[in-house]
């Protein structure tokens, strides 16, 4: 899909334009700073919406009052494998990153590492927490739910989230990190074609009739998004909700629903140790290299490629870093005016 208007600025520019927004907008400088890495490195990465086409809305939700930026989680429950935690709705994304990094000191110590996290918001890009569990050399596994924004199987409302889902393994070339929405496309990826004026590749979501479209802007302001898979993605979604509002004590779907805004959402964070569960970890590296390598050698039809998850990021990273971040052209400009205002 082709970015509309697009330019380039480096990563450096983005991150310090968002700290000094942050900054502006109640942020101390030791939370903007990585709350700004990690918008930064969605787009970075290829993945805008949920980087800079993003941190608009985000600014809107600290000014409403639905993110708080000097909160803190708090600890509710403790074992040596489990902990949960209360996020204080305080910015999603640091959140996730903190009850991450809680869920990778456990495995390094125990072998394994869960967190269970309520009241806590939108984390933005679901990837950067798997790329943060495999730099640490952890197997990562998080989930989160959402406000209804899917219609359960054979639904005419939006009755289930899509409910965003990462498994991440390290392996010897920097690691694999699956990133998925149980929707078909994310409502973020919806968004960008939608301002583009361009179909989806594939169908995405529902008519009100009920018929499979491509029209990103009806899918949008019905929430009729397609679950990924039909039936098993539908199916998927309500387990992940189940798994991560009772873990953690938190909110469901329904009842995230009931708000004005999508806030107080329930999450789930996993991490496995290979050392410490008595693997060798070069065994374990060597392995999933294999593993990797006898995929990329796929037999493929014209004009198609293979590819394994996080692969394309990890390409769009390396080019980004040279050649500048792609952004829309009227986003940015909605940013650098915040920074006037």
């Amino acid at each position: 899909m082709a970015v509309m208007n697009s330019r380039r600025i480096t990563y450096t520019e983005m991150k310090d334009t968002f700290v000094n927004i942050l900054t502006k907008n109640g942020f101390s400088t030791s939370k903007a700073i990585p709350c700004a890495e990690l918008f930064a490195q969605s787009s970075l990465d290829g993945v805008p919406s949920h980087g800079l086409n993003r941190f608009p809305e985000f600014i809107r939700l600290v000014k409403e009052g639905y993110v708080i930026p000097a909160a803190e989680p708090v600890l509710e429950f403790s074992i040596p494998v489990f902990e949960r935690w209360n996020g204080n709705l305080a910015a999603g994304m640091l959140n996730a990153q903190f009850a991450m990094n809680r869920a990778i000191a456990m495995a390094g110590s125990e072998g394994l590492g869960c967190v269970g996290l309520s009241n806590t918001n939108h984390w933005m890009r679901a990837g950067n927490y798997g790329w943060q569990a495999v730099e640490a050399g952890c197997i990562g596994i998080c989930f989160t739910n959402t406000l209804p924004n899917m219609p359960a199987w054979g639904g005419k409302e939006p009755k289930i989230g899509n409910n965003p889902l990462v498994l991440a393994v390290p392996s010897g070339d920097k690691g694999v990190v699956l990133d998925i929405a149980m929707s078909q496309f994310s409502y973020g990826k919806m968004g960008a074609y939608f301002r583009s004026g361009e179909a989806l590749p594939y169908d995405g979501g529902f008519d009100t009739d009920g018929n499979l479209t491509k029209r990103a802007e009806v899918i949008l302001e019905n929430n009729f998004a397609l679950p990924f898979g039909m039936w098993k993605g539908a199916g998927l979604s309500l387990m992940l909700n189940l798994i991560c509002s009772l873990v953690s004590g938190g909110k469901a779907t329904h009842e995230i629903g009931r708000e004005k805004e999508e806030h107080s959402i329930s999450q789930f964070f996993l991490c496995l140790h290979p050392e410490k569960l008595g693997l060798d970890l070069g065994e374990f590296l060597e392995k999933a290299d294999e593993i990797i390598a006898d995929l990329l050698h796929s037999d493929t039809f014209e004009g198609k490629s293979v590819f394994f998850p996080g692969q394309q990021s990890l390409k769009n990273r390396e080019e980004n870093l040279v050649n500048g971040i792609p952004v829309e052209g009227a986003i940015w400009e909605a940013v650098l005016k915040m920074l006037r205002e």
